[in-house]
């Protein structure tokens, strides 16, 4: 992900007027040590390739969802009473386990992400290379959640269905919820865990690109490959 976010620091560092110079200064034609606008496009393709591969896969790990503080799921707010009131009467263990089984369902779900990611990747035009150079902090998330949202949810919903069939989250969750309920003076709740688990998964997929993406703008002395070194080299 390095990779990918050390070229889309090059121009979001300057001011819009600089960057459209610097587009609009482009050569059209290799030569020497020189980039043309296809070898800038291609350059951002294989970078993004590299990079969501490495940054997907570090998700897609046991506890790649449940130890990451940034993006580990936690309940929806319509069943923090029931987490807080199960701690209450000793029940913490129960809480916990239902908590594994949301982040385990989307370190499962996020297997599916890497192939959406990668045609997003393929289809990108030197137009949008532009439009992400030009774009703002966060453009080259921006520009793969516009890709790739839609296809991720209706990949990562079976999945994550799947997966709390598979470890009985079913069974879990409506022992959690029943034993709730039964608490005297409590409003019974029953929400879609399979939905809030797949928004829970794809924003934390997003989350994750885009610290990324913060980390390698403020870093700029990362420049750790020729491609990367002579990107670099337009904006000096």
């Amino acid at each position: 992900m390095k990779q990918i976010l050390i070229i889309f620091s090059i121009l979001l560092l300057s001011s819009c007027a600089e960057l459209q110079q610097v587009v609009n200064s482009l050569p059209q034609s290799t030569g020497g040590s020189v980039l043309s606008n296809l070898d800038i496009a291609n350059g951002l393709k294989e970078a993004l390739d590299n990079g969501i591969d490495k940054q997907v896969s570090k998700l897609t790990l046991q506890d790649g969802f449940y130890k990451n503080q940034l993006v580990k799921i936690l309940l929806p707010s319509e069943l923090q009473k029931v987490d807080k009131t199960l701690r209450d009467v000793g029940l913490g263990s129960l809480a916990d386990k239902g908590l594994l089984i949301l982040n385990r369902a989307a370190e499962d779900a996020v297997k599916e992400a890497t192939p959406i990611f990668v045609n997003a990747v393929k289809q990108m035009t030197f137009n949008d290379a532009k439009q992400i150079l030009l774009g703002s902090d966060n453009a080259a998330t921006s520009y793969l959640k516009t890709k790739t949202n839609t296809q991720l949810y209706q990949k990562f919903n079976p999945v994550i269905s799947n997966s709390f069939s598979k470890v009985g989250a079913d069974k879990i969750w409506s022992s959690i919820i029943n034993k709730y309920n039964a608490i005297p003076l409590t409003s019974n709740v029953n929400p879609d865990l399979t939905d809030y688990v797949t928004n829970q998964a794809l924003k934390g997929v997003y989350t994750m690109i885009a610290v990324e993406e913060k980390d390698i703008r403020t870093k700029i002395n990362s420049r750790t490959s020729t491609l990367l070194k002579k990107v670099f080299a337009l904006q000096d």
